[in-house]
């Protein structure tokens, strides 16, 4: 097998995939040879997502709506059934906002939403894609081959900021949800990891409410900072790797990056 066709074999769901980290992760597993189910709210940001991919030989199917609706959860996993012939097989569930503020400074009218967004979402297709997932693997072999839910939370879900502590919050949710579901499922031959990425430079932090004073601190103290290609290599090395391992709980950070 040569380094470009290293998924060729795989189906992937990716949300959250209309800009940064999603759609660098998208891009990688396609390069990779795998076909690849893509979601996100901007319906013409996903068209050329997709015609990039196919532009240079891959498979790609877009699904546009909200991730933390069932209905859109369900399109997504049973489109990939009838697009590319089988259930997907790799999730990566990635769609999500981030709040600028603390307890005490972030608008209290937008936790719900975040929560929402960030932890209910990632709930649910944890749920769906956990069962389809492990109605796959063979009792006999449940490790005949790779089935991956890569979820993506935040090195501020584990190291606390009270800078950032709502989003922060609900990414500690996430990475619970992960690890109680690595515990239930991967016995089953289902692989469920956490990436914590520290500061990646992309549209989340002006997304967030992250003035320009304080992004351009982050530059000059870190630098060079994560771009979302970085992310999306170490999800593909992730995936990539044989069926009998995982590599399951993963912070990474720019190197200069001493905390959170």
């Amino acid at each position: 097998m040569s380094d470009s066709d290293l998924l060729n074999e795989r189906i992937a769901v990716v949300t959250g995939a209309t800009a940064g980290i999603g759609r660098a992760v998208a891009r990688s597993l396609a390069s990779q040879g795998a076909s690849v189910v893509v979601n996100g709210r901007r319906a013409d940001r996903l068209e050329a997502l997709v015609a990039k991919i196919e532009s240079t030989g891959g498979r790609a199917l877009a699904v546009a709506g909200d991730a933390a609706d069932q209905s859109v959860i369900d399109a997504m996993l049973d489109g990939a059934k009838t697009a590319f012939g089988r259930e997907a097989d790799l999730v990566v569930i990635n769609a999500g906002r981030g709040l600028a503020g603390s307890v005490l400074t972030s608008d209290p009218a937008q936790w719900e939403s975040m929560y929402e967004i960030n932890v209910m979402a990632a709930a649910r297709m944890l749920r769906s894609a956990g069962e389809r997932l492990v109605g796959q693997c063979p009792e006999h072999d449940p490790v005949a081959k790779p089935r991956d839910i890569v979820v993506m939370g935040s090195n501020v879900g584990r190291h606390i900021s009270p800078f950032s502590s709502l989003y922060g919050s609900s990414k500690f949710a996430v990475g619970a949800l992960a690890e109680a579901t690595r515990r239930e499922i991967g016995p089953r031959g289902v692989r469920v990891t956490l990436i914590a990425p520290g500061i990646v430079l992309s549209e989340f932090q002006e997304m967030a409410g992250y003035n320009d004073e304080l992004v351009e601190g982050f530059k000059e103290k870190f630098a060079p900072l994560l771009l979302p290609d970085d992310v999306a290599r170490l999800v593909t090395f992730v995936v990539s790797q044989p069926a009998g391992v995982h590599a399951c709980d993963i912070v990474i950070r720019s190197t200069r990056q001493d905390y959170p």
